[in-house]
């Protein structure tokens, strides 16, 4: 399947080596700009299938970006690629709701599969900060939020939280619980209004920084 994707850095050499490389693995760059200015518009236009968008940018950074897709409806998945593992820009990129964070040192082919999986629904973020992702379910430097944000959930609706936190597709959800796929769109649908978030990513970050786990009664309720 060939991927559409919309390349977002400010570095020009390393922008065309990049386009470099994904071209020759059948990824089609629809474009390659150096500012987040250029992305947004075009992400608009050109409706690609992903963007890779650099954190680290003068004038618009890759959060301010990030967070206009968003606000503009942009709805298709965002990945950040950069040099920073540092948690806390983890964790403040899914909440803003990017559905990958990928490091600018993975190898090729690494970052074609991470592509694929976060275009078919997957939350990806870069193996070597599977630690660091550890740690933040583990509830360990991350401060907690002011009271339980799941009071209004259903014990059904606690249930596919924490396996959207464990970054299961609608697919896998459906068949792990025996419903069907629009039973489980439909719930996340009300557990993104219950939260207040505007998509599944920013709902299981919150969900991995309470520490929702997947399995009988953890919020004290039943499936």
């Amino acid at each position: 399947m060939s991927l559409n994707i919309i390349l977002i850095d400010d570095h020009t050499l390393f922008r065309e080596g990049l386009v470099g490389l994904l071209s020759r693995r059948h990824i089609n760059v629809l474009a390659a700009v150096g500012t987040g200015h250029e992305g947004l518009r075009l992400a608009t236009e050109l409706n690609p299938d992903v963007i890779l968008l650099d954190m680290r940018m003068p004038e618009m950074d890759g959060m301010d970006v990030l967070r206009q897709l968003r606000q503009r409806g942009f709805r298709n998945p965002v990945a950040m690629l950069t040099t920073s593992s540092d948690e806390r820009d983890l964790v403040e990129s899914l909440r803003s709701g990017a559905q990958g964070y990928l490091l600018k040192d993975m190898e090729p082919d690494q970052l074609v599969v991470a592509l694929r999986d976060i275009v078919a629904g997957k939350t990806v973020v870069a193996p070597d900060l599977a630690p660091v992702l550890a740690r933040v379910v583990q509830g360990e430097s991350i401060a907690p939020v002011q009271g339980s944000p799941f009071a209004k959930l259903t014990p059904r609706e606690h249930e596919i939280l924490a396996l959207l936190a464990e970054g299961q597709s609608n697919k896998v959800i459906a068949r792990n619980l025996g419903i069907s796929d629009g039973t489980v769109k439909l719930h996340v649908k009300s557990i993104l209004r219950k939260l207040g978030v505007h998509s599944r990513v920013e709902a299981a970050v919150i969900a991995v920084e309470q520490g929702l786990r997947a399995g009988r009664g953890d919020q004290g309720g039943t499936t």
